[in-house]
């Protein structure tokens, strides 16, 4: 194998680091607790904090906002968007529920906008060790939805420096591959 310079010594070997930011996943309403059960289970083996993020859709980042978390404006300002800040409670509460008692450290934030744009930027600027999203549904409409939105894990791939673990969401029948 090649270095930079052309040679064809072999690269030289490193320890590998230990992970040091935070694991940062992407919820959703009415998602498979598999996503945060995962998130959880790689945050307490690296003795990592846990931080969980909604992406609201309604809105997008104000001008100057890096990263997508501290201001925010509503796409169409004259629509009623409380919903958004109710959905975004009721999702914090849930996950309450979910990690109570299992000794992770964790925090909830909201983002604006596309969850892949708004993932990506917040774990760049929160120096995340990896993001933990989950796949798609199967099924007709996540199908659909998937042509149209296209696949967040997808998307963070291959743009992030930081590792992106996608979490499997349904049963997947084996026997269909053939």
């Amino acid at each position: 194998m090649s270095d930079s310079r052309g040679d064809d010594a072999p690269l030289a070997r490193r320890r590998p680091a230990r992970l040091a930011g935070p694991v940062l996943a992407g919820v959703l309403p009415n998602q498979p607790a598999a996503v945060v059960e995962t998130a959880a289970e790689v945050a307490l083996t690296g003795g990592l904090e846990l931080v969980l993020a909604f992406a609201d859709v309604t809105s997008f980042p104000a001008a100057g906002d890096r990263d997508g978390h501290l201001a925010a404006q509503p796409i169409d300002p004259d629509g009623i968007d409380d919903d958004a800040a109710a959905i975004s409670e009721s999702l914090r509460s849930r996950v309450a529920d979910q990690l109570n008692g299992t000794g992770v450290p964790w925090s909830f934030v909201t983002l604006a906008g596309d969850p892949a744009r708004s993932l990506g930027r917040y774990a760049a600027s929160i120096n995340a060790s990896m993001i933990v999203v989950g796949s798609k549904e199967h099924g007709l409409g996540p199908k659909f939805e998937g042509l149209l939105t296209g696949s967040v894990a997808l998307h963070l791939a291959h743009r992030q420096n930081c590792p992106v673990l996608m979490v499997p969401l349904g049963r997947h029948d084996a026997s269909r591959d053939q």
